[in-house]
């Protein structure tokens, strides 16, 4: 085993992949907290703080449906509706901001991420805040661009929701990674090739 690892080492080093290590951490970091996330939402009933992560999810969904409304009917002045977490549209189109459009889910895997990943905590103390800020920020974008869909383009709502704005959030989250990573991480000083005379 040893050799193995002696060998990718090497590798590594000769070809520069020093990044494909870096996204490879980040691909594997953020696959265990999304799965780990869904085992304990759905199958654990997120014990132990089950009453409060349901609290959350019911106030982040509030305060996404709000923000959501407010951007759809003052920016985008797109004329709405609304009934019980549900933005109704005058085609008919609707949609209605659950617990898993609250970005919460989101939201953890971001802080835990960046929690986990190397790098100075000076720089985590405000990187942490405006992330959350931007994964938040993000959310809005996707419920007011499904909001412009539900009204253009109806039939293709569900590609969208699924296909273009549930991934963004990946995106925005690995930016956010990729900015850490390049600017603020601390990486092992290198030996210079030179000799001191």
């Amino acid at each position: 085993m040893k050799k193995l690892l002696d060998k990718i080492s090497k590798i590594i080093k000769k070809y520069k992949l020093h990044v494909l290590k870096d996204v490879a951490l980040f691909i594997m970091i953020t696959l265990i907290i999304h799965y780990s996330f869904r085992f304990w939402a759905n199958q654990a009933d997120y014990w132990p703080i089950g009453s409060f992560m349901w609290k959350a999810n019911d106030v982040m969904s509030q305060v996404v449906f709000d923000q959501s409304v407010w951007l759809v009917d003052n920016v985008l002045r797109i004329p709405i509706n609304t009934e019980d977490r549900t933005l109704l549209f005058e085609n008919t189109g609707f949609i209605t901001i659950n617990h898993g459009c609250s970005g919460l889910k989101q939201i953890l895997q971001f802080f835990l991420l960046m929690l986990v990943f190397p790098g100075p905590w000076k720089h985590k103390a405000w990187f942490l805040p405006m992330g959350i800020l931007l994964v938040h920020l993000t959310n809005l974008f996707r419920i007011t661009g499904l909001a412009v869909i539900t009204i253009t383009v109806p039939e293709y709502w569900d590609f969208a929701h699924d296909n273009l704005f549930r991934p963004f959030f990946y995106v925005v989250i690995f930016l956010l990674w990729v900015w850490w990573v390049e600017k603020f991480r601390k990486l092992p000083e290198r030996k210079s090739s030179v000799a001191n005379d």
